[in-house]
């Protein structure tokens, strides 16, 4: 069932960014608007930060980057243009979204190191798992070792700020249908000795739940409140 999630405009004086998750699946254009209002009201300091926890039903998202070589099948799944960094994504069941919006005048106004820090925490919650997760040069996103020296993403990063306050944010692989990502060249990335993976196709039996608490308890390791 897709649903059309609300997020309320409300005053909250916490300093630790309110944490929201959907249990259905979140309509990807609603989302998008519901995020922007979000932006809006905490940049008044009408709403705290929020980390909004989700999955979308099956989608192609295109970033600012974005190039029309890089959709090879225009038939296959809906595709999105949306202001966010970055060229084609997959999104869909079995893929956790987080998407973050926290004012960068907190953090301080550095948006690579806001990006860099998005990395790093993504490396540290796939670690509880047993997962060795890493950052290659000049490639956004995390991924893994495989065999044959073969590297495949398992987390997506596109974010961004308005007025330093940010939003969209990444996503983590848990157990999607894999096979959606041959319709895209995934990030514009066509080297065949880079791939994309997931926790199940790693062997792990991992959870949304799971993941989302994870999130919240390395959250302060990488963003310290």
């Amino acid at each position: 069932m897709v649903i059309a999630p609300s997020l309320p405009v409300i005053v909250n004086s916490r300093e630790e960014p309110e944490w929201k998750s959907e249990q259905n699946l979140s309509s990807y254009v609603y989302s998008v608007k519901e995020m922007e209002k979000r932006v809006s009201a905490i940049r008044m300091d009408r709403a705290p930060e929020l980390i909004w926890l989700l999955e979308h039903p099956a989608v192609y998202t295109a970033g600012t980057s974005a190039k029309d070589v890089d959709l090879i099948n225009t038939s296959h799944l809906p595709v999105y243009h949306t202001g966010r960094g970055g060229q084609y994504t997959y999104h869909g069941p079995g893929q956790l979204v987080v998407y973050v919006m926290l004012d960068l005048n907190k953090y301080g106004r550095d948006l690579r190191s806001y990006v860099s820090n998005l990395e790093l925490w993504i490396i540290s919650a796939l670690s509880e798992f047993g997962v060795v997760g890493e950052q290659i040069k000049d490639k956004v996103g995390i991924w893994v070792n495989r065999e044959n020296g073969r590297k495949d993403k398992i987390a997506a990063i596109g974010v961004r700020v308005r007025r330093w306050v940010t939003y969209h944010g990444f996503s983590i692989n848990i157990s999607p249908d894999l096979s959606h990502y041959d319709g895209i060249i995934p990030c514009g990335i066509s080297d065949p000795s880079l791939g994309i993976t997931s926790l199940e196709d790693l062997g792990l039996n991992v959870s949304k739940k799971d993941m989302e608490d994870i999130l919240h308890k390395t959250f302060k390791a990488s963003f310290v409140i």
